[in-house]
């Protein structure tokens, strides 16, 4: 089951080219809130439960970047960001762990496994936009209609 969020219309979405991320979050309350400041941030987003359908939502709609969490049930996520790297569809995706590890040795073994970044819950508003920014920061300047919110 997945959730997809259009906060805009069609002809809106279009014309901004809103970036969007695939967020996998088994944890309905954080997935909520990962939709609502997304939103904030100015991206459309596609939210996913289950870790089974998530590399077909990703070769179907072509995310900007992938937000997801590794203990998710049915899938490790190290094997899965390796599975992820190996089709020539998403290989090109970058994809940001999110982890409750704060391990320095887990954090590398997910660099070398292809993780682009991570981001340790609980996390602040102000990390996460970071992440994004950095990932797509030039997205966002593509899309000159669009303001984007800025985080105090």
């Amino acid at each position: 089951m997945y959730l997809a969020h259009s906060f805009m219309s069609d002809e809106k979405r279009q014309q901004h080219q809103q970036p969007l991320i695939l967020v996998v979050e088994n944890h309905d309350d954080s997935l909520l809130l990962m939709s609502y400041t997304l939103e904030l941030l100015g991206c459309q987003s596609i939210c996913q439960k289950e870790s089974s359908t998530t590399v077909f939502m990703a070769k179907e709609h072509q995310p900007d970047l992938i937000l997801l969490n590794l203990f998710l049930p049915g899938m490790n996520g190290l094997d899965f960001i390796r599975y992820l790297k190996q089709e020539s569809l998403t290989c090109h995706i970058p994809v940001v762990a999110m982890t409750v590890l704060t391990d320095a040795e887990y954090n590398k073994r997910m660099l070398e496994a292809g993780f682009d970044d991570y981001i340790v819950k609980p996390y602040m508003i102000e990390e996460l936009a970071a992440i994004i920014y950095r990932f797509l920061g030039r997205k966002f300047e593509l899309c000159s209609v669009l303001e984007v919110p800025q985080i105090h």
